[in-house]
């Protein structure tokens, strides 16, 4: 029983120390044992980079800096899934809302992932590079055709227009698709000049550090990530980037690159077996890029080629992002429990195809993972039970044996013996679920399927705290009665803090997804069940 109270004081710790940590960043204050960067929210002013006129080499040219737009016209767009915004500086996509999903911190909003504001950028943009040709900071005219998608038609086209920079012209195609999150970006580069060219096509999202909506007291990944063969799943963290520790492959002819947050992701797709060089940078005090370079075939004069990509902007839906494009859905970041938490996603979404309810699909889980784990639970249970029935004797046995450690711990290894009770029968099985549980918490936290979804009565919002507080308070009471079907701890002061563990649990359950809670109590009360049931048998 020793071990398994170490291991519930562990787990005490550790959930202490992140409800802190969750509370200063919660309250503006740095975060004390896992800091983030500072978001800095102003926007600095930038020229291109001068090495642009002087290289046309793949991997030696930079993409040009940041640039404010001060000139450019935006150019509304509106399908069935978006509202967005075009630069004309550029042709950048400079602002993305998504209306399917509302933004709870700006009543009659929805999520928006790109947008260009004075305490906000995150931004989708292209260019060349090479030679002094057209990039981000150019102005592009647009051609004349409908911005919203209309009823009758699938596709939405919008086609910008550079004007000739050192003998290059370039043309982007931005192609929107009804019910799709994913944007075609055709690019079409024309040597009007009078010499052969060779550019090099850039692709990048750029956004700053600043925080996004994520649950309280819940850490989640924000920033850039690289996926390619070679190395699957790769996250690049802004504080990596600030220390010049950023690890990543550098050069790939497959994979992608994207921005990562809470729920939502976006992500530039290209063909596979294409080389190109793979970049993170920070770009100023504010902002930070993730992109991937391109070399283009020598132009002849008068020559054009296509350059066609992907741009992916939307929810973290797995299913959805499994069709995409491979490795896309581990955007979907469940870190180093992906292995166990996976196969639990899969089987909550079967669940809910029979159930047609999250809320009562995590019930329907809980009841399955409870049934499977009933044989180790079973075994857990009744050594605990055994141990508290023989919990008198063994402090008989200390009371006896207090100035002599060994002789008590032989006393009490033989009291074991002869009752055939295994001190660590209570342990290694509750040891042995643990990952199930973690991986658990971390589908429901991640998955954007329980955003906006109902449950009964007053629960209308799965990723979001209970309004009334209802399940954190029934959460904290089936941990008081599980205390209290344990044995009691023989040191005073043990039991006692054995009795405030469910307090100082239940505080973070208060402000944690609802979904998160209703399995908690869920398991809680099925294991008060089967510690009861299996307790009066041992009794009898």
């Amino acid at each position: 029983m020793d071990i398994k109270r170490n291991i519930l004081w562990v787990i005490l710790v550790i959930s202490l120390v992140m409800l802190f940590d969750n509370w200063q960043r919660y309250n503006g204050r740095p975060a004390s044992f896992f800091p983030d960067p500072v978001p800095v929210q102003t926007v600095n002013q930038g020229t291109p980079d001068p090495s642009l006129t002087t290289s046309s080499l793949l991997g030696t040219a930079a993409a040009p800096d940041t640039q404010v737009a001060v000139n450019g016209e935006k150019i509304h767009i509106k399908t069935d899934v978006y509202e967005a915004e075009i630069n004309t500086q550029g042709g950048t996509l400079s602002k993305l809302s998504l209306t399917r999903h509302a933004d709870r911190q700006q009543d009659n909003h929805y999520v928006s992932l790109f947008d260009e504001t004075p305490s906000h950028v995150y931004l989708a943009r292209t260019g060349l590079i090479g030679g002094g040709f057209p990039n981000h900071n150019d102005i592009f005219r647009v051609t004349p055709g409908p911005r919203e998608l209309t009823s009758s038609a699938n596709t939405l086209e919008v086609r910008l227009e550079s004007p000739v920079k050192n003998g290059v012209k370039f043309v982007k195609r931005y192609t929107f698709t009804r019910g799709s999150y994913v944007i075609g970006v055709q690019h079409e580069i024309v040597n009007a000049g009078s010499v052969p060219v060779q550019p090099v096509l850039y692709m990048e999202l750029v956004r700053d550090s600043a925080p996004v909506e994520t649950p309280r007291f819940s850490y989640t990944y924000i920033g850039p990530v690289v996926y390619t063969s070679q190395q699957n799943f790769q996250k690049v963290g802004f504080s990596d980037i600030d220390k010049n520790k950023a690890s990543y492959v550098r050069q790939a002819d497959n994979g992608w690159v994207a921005m990562v947050q809470h729920h939502f992701a976006s992500a530039w797709l290209l063909p596979q077996g294409v080389m190109r060089d793979i970049y993170i940078q920070k770009v100023d005090s504010s902002l930070y890029r993730v992109g991937t370079k391109q070399a283009v075939q020598t132009l002849m004069p008068g020559q054009a080629v296509q350059v066609p990509a992907r741009l992916f902007a939307g929810p973290e839906e797995e299913r959805m992002l499994e069709n995409i494009a491979p490795g896309l859905e581990l955007v979907k970041d469940y870190g180093w429990v992906t292995i166990i938490a996976k196969p639990l996603f899969w089987l909550l979404e079967k669940i809910h195809n029979l159930l047609g309810n999250w809320g009562w699909s995590i019930v329907a889980l809980t009841l399955l993972i409870k049934a499977v784990f009933f044989p180790l639970s079973a075994a857990s249970y009744r050594s605990m039970a055994r141990m508290k029935e023989i919990s008198p004797r063994m402090q008989a046995l200390r009371e006896r044996f207090k100035s002599e450690p060994q002789k008590m711990n032989a006393a009490l290894m033989e009291l074991y013996k002869t009752e055939k009770v295994n001190p660590l029968g209570g342990c290694l099985p509750v040891v042995i679920q643990i990952p199930v549980f973690i991986s658990l918490y971390w589908v429901l936290l991640s998955s954007v399927e329980m955003r906006g979804a109902p449950w009964i009565g007053w629960i209308h919002d799965l990723s979001q705290q209970d309004p009334y507080f209802i399940l954190p308070i029934l959460m904290a009471l089936s941990m008081f009665v599980q205390t209290r079907l344990n044995p009691t701890p023989p040191d005073p002061l043990q039991a006692k803090m054995m009795m405030f563990m469910p307090l100082a649990f239940s505080v973070m359950f208060f402000f944690f997804p609802a979904g998160l809670v209703l399995y908690y109590v869920v398991n809680n009360v099925l294991s008060i069940l089967q510690q009861w049931y299996i307790t009066k048998r041992v009794a009898r």
